[in-house]
């Protein structure tokens, strides 16, 4: 497998399956109802959202930005990109047929104008949110197995098998689906298209089990982490972008 290969495969590689005991949003769910409930008003000593990793890209690419902003009372997570990759990350052990729901809301100053889904050198959002799933060797090729062997020694990490990756299309139309452009094991599904509403918060909810045995033909193994990730470097473009409000919850 060429290096190359491994760097678009780096969103979605993270450390699996720690269970996370997220706080529930006041007055809207109850811890039995909800898994992840991230408002984004708690940091840690590296200054990151409490319970969120950054994920860097190799090669010493420039990094996104991420940091903490408010409104008033409301606090949210910025992300600023200037030909620069990189992702926040959180690890999730949740089973998908129970906690179904994945919500959010994003706003995007944005998107980027040389952005095109279909292309390897177009891979670039102003926003997206990855939902990423726990590997099965079991059902994988030879081949497959090998890569995931090779990703797991070089990068000392277990990474994950498949991925849902819910973008802010550039010109994919919205509801529109397609594979990553370097690699299947990534759907990219347009929840957003477009500048018509940029510079407004929405709010967005994706039933990631319906979506999974839609886009990937098959039953899900469990839920293992969330990403977060804007970024330009492929385009060598610009993009800011706000995220809020994501939970991981039961479908009522």
């Amino acid at each position: 497998m060429r290096p190359r290969a491994f760097l678009y495969l780096l969103p979605v590689m993270f450390f699996a399956a720690a269970l996370l005991s997220s706080r529930p949003a006041a007055g809207v769910l109850h811890a039995a109802e909800l898994i992840l409930s991230e408002t984004f008003s708690d940091l840690d000593e590296a200054a990151l959202p409490k319970g969120w990793s950054a994920l860097e890209l190799p090669r010493k690419k420039k990094r996104t930005s991420y940091t903490i902003d408010n409104d008033g009372e409301n606090f949210f997570l910025k992300a600023e990109s200037e030909v620069a990759a990189s992702a926040l990350y959180r690890n999730v052990s949740a089973d998908p047929r129970e906690y179904q729901l994945l919500s959010w809301r994003w706003k995007v100053e944005n998107i980027i104008e040389k952005g095109n889904e279909r292309r390897k050198d177009g891979d670039d959002y102003a926003a997206r949110v990855y939902v990423t799933f726990e590997y099965e060797s079991e059902k994988a090729s030879a081949y497959d197995r090998l890569k995931h062997s090779l990703t797991k020694t070089i990068f000392q990490i277990d990474p994950p098998g498949n991925a849902l990756c819910y973008v802010w299309a550039n010109r994919l139309e919205r509801d529109g689906t397609l594979p990553n452009p370097f690699t299947e094991k990534v759907m990219m599904v347009a929840v957003e298209s477009g500048p018509g509403l940029a510079r407004n918060w929405i709010a967005e909810e994706r039933n990631v089990l319906e979506d999974y045995r839609r886009l990937f033909k098959a039953e899900p193994p469990r839920i293992s982490g969330v990403v977060i990730m804007t970024d330009t470097d492929n385009t060598r473009g610009r993009a800011v972008a706000y995220y809020d409000d994501i939970a991981l919850k039961l479908r009522r």
